[in-house]
């Protein structure tokens, strides 16, 4: 029962601080839309995507690395200078490939890119990472209220500097990209400073065979991040071809809800890294994530269906009245990131396994599938075909990855279950989208029929558990 206490415990702390840091930012979501046109929206947006681009290139991967071998950094007989040697190979690579990358990056101006937004580019990057790097190294040594507080003040810099720069200056699209650098910057100097992390670096604990198994394992995630960030980026220019800049500005928007979503399954999964890493009982393992999959995937579907049901009114109070009309693509989406929640977890087996090749190869298969089908749909269905293809995309990522992913952990994903749900919410997507008459009742059936269903198995899994705890006890 110790993992499952843990596991709730760690999902308590990283819930609190992405919930109170995404709160923060949406409370402040109709400034921003008052403050950008749909135009600025969609530059801003553009380039931070382009950014999340360049991020695993200018790193070489090595955060994702660093985090999962520094998980490991604390077993045998000296766990310091194993810490010492995962954080100082990582630092070492880190530093080289940030140098190249900022040696290469006047490059960027050869596609159009003013010096100006190339240098603001390389800053965001440059920044992003190093405080994906360090805040992951803590995380990975369980100092999980700290990485969840640092969360909170790395937001509440952001949303201070956008009102410095959006508010009070008015420098519009670079006054946006500026203050995330800034906050990410700022953040990562307290860490270093809280913790003492200088400590941790040492030119004599860095590793040749270490800085190899880090590239080996990190290089395949390069282009795994870079596929999803191609494929937003498509999207986006898709929708811009068929249906313009503005429209792109209000698709943009149109994520903001189904991103309620995904925080949810940030949160879970960074605690679940950590317990399904430390659970090295090869006997019990597969339950363990058969167990929690029956949890997660119930809970998804039931916070699915209230967002669902709510798009409307929430539309109303977290956006700018002009960007109302982004609620008609957001069922869509939520259903897409449903399914994206799923792969997102199912890829945990290949990072328990250090297995970095499949999660490359299965993401490549879901992005092209992406790609592929939004060029053929959008012509004929404009924004909605887009989102239709993201649904489709995601549907085959987590089928694959679940078929896959069996080699490594053998675990049930409950299939017969995800097709109810999956029919019962993909109704209410189409009834939501389509307005049909009496579509408020409708809304309240779904999702009160989707909440029955799931709490039944919720509740018998909390009954199984606790008459194993009462067994043992």
């Amino acid at each position: 029962m110790n993992k499952y206490t843990k596991l709730i415990s760690n999902t308590l702390v990283f819930g609190l601080g992405q919930f109170l840091s995404k709160a923060m930012v949406y409370l402040l979501m109709p400034l921003y839309t008052s403050v950008l046109t749909k135009e600025q929206s969609s530059a801003a947006d553009l380039i931070q995507q382009i950014g999340n681009f360049l991020m695993p290139i200018a790193a070489l991967g090595i955060c994702e690395g660093l985090l999962r071998f520094a998980m490991d950094s604390k077993e045998g007989d000296n766990p310091d200078d194993g810490r010492k040697r995962i954080f100082s190979s990582s630092m070492a690579i880190l530093t080289v490939a940030t140098l190249a990358f900022t040696a290469l990056s006047p490059l960027g101006m050869l596609f159009g890119q003013g010096f100006g937004y190339v240098t603001l580019t390389v800053s965001f990057v440059i920044a992003a990472n190093l405080q994906m790097a360090v805040s992951y190294y803590i995380r990975s040594l369980g100092y999980t209220k700290l990485y969840a507080v640092q969360g909170i003040v790395n937001t509440a810099l952001t949303i201070a500097f956008n009102i410095l720069f959006l508010v009070i200056l008015g420098w519009n699209v670079t006054g946006f990209i500026l203050a995330i650098t800034l906050a990410n910057l700022l953040v990562t100097v307290l860490l270093i400073v809280r913790l003492k992390l200088w400590r941790d670096f040492d030119l004599k604990m860095i590793d040749k065979g270490v800085i190899k198994e880090l590239i080996v394992y990190s290089l395949p995630l390069i282009p795994t991040t870079i596929i999803w960030s191609v494929t937003n980026i498509t999207d986006k220019l898709i929708v811009i071809e068929y249906a313009g800049e503005a429209v792109n500005g209000m698709f943009t928007y149109s994520y903001k809800i189904p991103t309620v979503l995904t925080l949810l399954t940030t949160v879970f999964v960074e605690a679940w890294q950590l317990s399904s890493v430390k659970d090295s009982d090869e006997k019990t393992r597969g339950e363990f994530f058969t167990t929690v999959f029956s949890y997660y995937n119930g809970l998804i579907f039931m916070a699915a269906s209230f967002l669902v049901a709510l798009i409307k009114i929430l539309t109303r109070l977290l956006l700018n009245v002009s960007y109302y009309g982004a609620w008609e693509y957001m069922p869509t989406l939520i259903f897409a990131t449903v399914f994206s929640a799923f792969s997102t977890f199912v890829s945990t087996v290949y990072m328990v396994r250090k297995k970095s090749l499949p999660a490359f190869f299965t993401a490549f298969a879901g992005a092209a599938a992406n790609i592929i089908l939004s060029l053929a749909l959008a012509p004929y269905l404009g924004v909605h075909g887009v989102a239709l293809a993201t649904v489709v995309s995601y549907l085959i990522l987590f089928f694959i990855r679940a078929l896959t992913a069996k080699k490594y952990v053998p675990f049930h994903i409950g299939l017969p279950r995800i097709a109810v749900n999956s029919l019962l919410l993909g109704a209410q997507c189409v009834l939501m989208v389509l307005e049909v008459s009496h579509w408020q009742l409708w809304q309240g059936v779904f999702f009160a029929a989707i909440l029955v269903f799931n709490s039944v198995q919720i509740l018998a899994t909390v009954k199984k558990l606790l008459k194993k705890f009462l067994k043992r006890a």
